[in-house]
């Protein structure tokens, strides 16, 4: 049963590894808590402080916890189910349980990339990120990030860009959005794929959280894509994570004399894969996912402007044109559906444009996210939104 799933899991004062002991030794988590004290201690490499601790039988915690996940759509994915990835599981440290929101791929089928960089990124960092993240899904490949601000969020961005799958992974509890303005990230990626953690609801983002996070992002991926990374970095545990779980690493170079770009450089002086286009990943990939991968897809430019061009766009005094008949942006119908409600000039309200279109909230989600990533719209305080360019038929 579930509830005893969670019983370990948050029996304090245990590590994950005797926990993965304690399920070598028992057959299930239930074996574990009605099992004879003596017999605990049969547990390879487990202490006798450490088997005291089992001694607490206390369910509340799990009860409390199963209460949350149901009010909030969560599914618990446990180590011993079917659909638990075995990438994952076989990593040294795999998580002995994982919360979900929305839907899990089969990642032991999939391309799946992290696509990682530190937070204190340049435009320039941005401008790879979200072109990455867009030309990998467009080309089949599932991106996978922390989604921490930064290169986390435009990789994300350009990823739901495509309409390809992209998942997250996260180090606090999946009703805790982190950093608080990707909230609207958390709900994009839970309808485009799926968000995932180790930690229970309402689990605050501790510091120590994300390092650990990490061997689970490397663990799903059959590689990992460093963005921009200083000389330390976290986005360096992740390379060096993946790197002891046999994944391959890629990174994008950058100016040498460039702080952000320190890291990246130095993995691919020290063997790594370098990356100037998505291209590079999906055909390095291509023969080991036949059909799944489709690198002439990538070719594709996202209308996302580079950091230079973007620059110049935002002193244009005169908002540009978009034709709804050409459609040459290749807009939803959900984004042009915004696009005709939204105003100008008065800002309005998500709830608002729900009521005015009559799409689902997540799809409007969705859609508001495209249309601020080209500049078709603008936000303001309170998530309102104005539109940004002069709408002709």
């Amino acid at each position: 049963m579930l509830k005893y799933w969670l019983w370990l899991t948050e029996l304090p004062g245990l590590t994950n590894q005797t926990r993965l002991a304690l399920l070598r030794h028992f057959p299930t988590p239930e074996d574990v808590y009605y099992a004879d004290p003596e017999e605990v201690l049969l547990t390879e490499g487990i202490t006798r402080a450490q088997a005291a601790l089992v001694k607490n039988k206390d369910l509340s915690a799990a009860d409390r916890i199963l209460a949350e996940c149901q009010r909030l759509d969560l599914r618990i994915l446990t180590l011993q189910d079917a659909a638990y990835p075995g990438r994952l599981k076989n990593i040294y440290d795999p998580p002995c349980l994982l919360y979900v929101r929305g839907r899990l791929p089969v990642f032991d089928e999939e391309a799946a990339l992290a696509v990682v960089g530190t937070r204190d990124c340049t435009p320039y960092g941005i401008a790879c990120a979200e072109k990455l993240g867009y030309g990998l899904t467009r080309g089949g490949a599932v991106v996978v990030t922390g989604l921490a601000r930064g290169i986390d969020a435009a990789a994300t961005r350009g990823a739901l860009r495509s309409g390809g799958v992209t998942a997250a992974v996260v180090g606090n509890g999946l009703d805790v959005p982190y950093p608080p303005e990707s909230r609207y990230l958390y709900e994009d990626v839970a309808a485009a794929g799926v968000l995932l953690s180790e930690y229970p609801p309402g689990a605050e983002p501790a510091a120590w959280h994300f390092p650990v996070r990490n061997r689970i992002l490397s663990g799903l991926c059959i590689g990992t894509v460093v963005v921009e990374a200083p000389e330390r970095s976290g986005a360096l545990i992740t390379a060096g994570t993946a790197t002891e779980q046999g994944r391959d690493v890629f990174a994008v170079p950058g100016p040498i004399d460039a702080p952000t770009s320190v890291g990246c450089n130095e993995l691919i002086r020290d063997g790594g894969g370098i990356v100037t286009d998505a291209r590079d990943i999906l055909n390095f990939y291509a023969e080991r996912f036949p059909g799944k991968l489709r690198p002439e897809e990538a070719r594709h430019r996202p209308q996302v402007l580079g950091y230079q061009a973007r620059q110049k766009e935002e002193a244009k005094p005169v908002p540009p044109s978009v034709s709804l008949s050409r459609n040459d942006l290749s807009l939803t119908d959900d984004q042009i559906a915004l696009l005709r409600a939204l105003p100008a000039e008065e800002p309005m309200l998500v709830d608002d444009l729900v009521e005015l279109t009559d799409l689902p909230i997540r799809r409007v989600l969705s859609a508001l996210t495209v249309l601020e990533i080209e500049h078709l719209i603008e936000q303001h305080s309170g998530k309102r939104y104005t539109r940004a360019v002069t709408l002709t038929e």
